[in-house]
Formats: structure tokens, C-alpha cells, sequence
């Protein structure tokens, strides 16, 4: 199986494929955490939590405060542990360079949510040995593979 995906696939991943990732990963780094409980960020990075994962919330807006019991970070590199995978809840045009950050830190996997979308990331963290998914939501994702205990 390939370790990535062109573009026009972005909502045609395999199933093993995802449960390959979300299998994985241990420690998820989201990008854009709100401390908004109606946002899609807060939602997810709570399902997240839900099912085991540990994730550090990164929001310089945030920096020093709690969202959902974690302490949020400014930005990936002030993280102290290795992170497996991030999530990113930003634009397409920040996507560059959180996977660049990404990369320094030596994270597995780009996670782009619903909608975002960028192919100049995606070669780039391909190009660096990450896996990556475009235009998904791992929240719905567990959902649909129905798990709700730590994979």
C-alpha cells in the first residue's frame, strides 16, 4: 500500500490506511485548539481524549491555559515529547508552515481537517517521510471505524 495519496484521492483513502494511522498514534498534537466548547476543535480534541489519545492543544492565543485539563502551547516546537501526529484546525495558507514545524519536530503524520486542503504540504511532508491526510476529520473518522476505547 502506498504511503500517501494524490490529491484528487483526498476523500478516497483506504480504510487500513486509516486504521493504520489512528492505530499508531499515541500523541496528537492539534493545531488551532479552541477553548470554545461549540467549536469543531474542542469537539474533536474531546473525542480525542475520549478514546485514549494524549493531545496537546496549540493556540498562541492560548499559550499557558487549559483546554480541556491540557496546557496549551504556542506553538509545536515549545512541546517537550514526542508527538506522533498533528492536527491541523487552520487555514489551507497556514498549513505550509505548521507542516514545516511539524517536520523539525519529527512528528509521523500531517492531519488536515475537513475542507483544508494543501498540496505543496502534502509533497513536503511526503518528501520528509510523514504520512498524510487531507480534507478529514479524525473525530468522524473513529466514529465510522467505531471505536471508543483506545485503539
Amino acid at each position: 500500500m502506498a504511503d500517501h495519496y494524490p490529491i484528487e484521492h483526498t476523500d478516497d483513502y483506504p480504510k487500513a490506511y486509516l486504521q493504520q494511522i489512528l492505530s499508531e498514534v499515541k500523541t496528537i498534537a492539534l493545531v488551532g485548539a479552541s477553548a470554545k466548547p461549540e467549536r469543531d476543535s474542542y469537539l474533536t480534541m474531546q473525542a480525542l481524549l475520549q478514546v485514549g489519545y494524549t493531545v496537546l492543544p496549540v493556540n498562541p492565543f492560548e499559550t499557558g491555559n487549559k483546554i480541556l485539563g491540557q496546557i496549551c502551547h504556542g506553538t509545536l516546537t515549545d512541546i517537550q515529547q514526542p508527538i506522533d501526529m498533528v492536527d491541523i484546525f487552520r487555514s489551507a495558507e497556514a498549513v505550509l508552515g505548521i507542516t514545516d514545524e511539524a517536520i523539525a519536530i519529527g512528528a509521523k503524520v500531517i492531519w488536515m481537517q475537513l475542507g483544508i486542503i494543501n498540496q505543496q504540504a502534502h509533497d513536503r511532508a511526503i518528501a520528509a517521510g510523514l504520512k498524510v491526510i487531507m480534507n478529514r476529520c479524525p473525530k468522524l473518522e473513529l466514529a465510522k471505524l467505531h471505536w471508543t476505547t483506545p485503539p
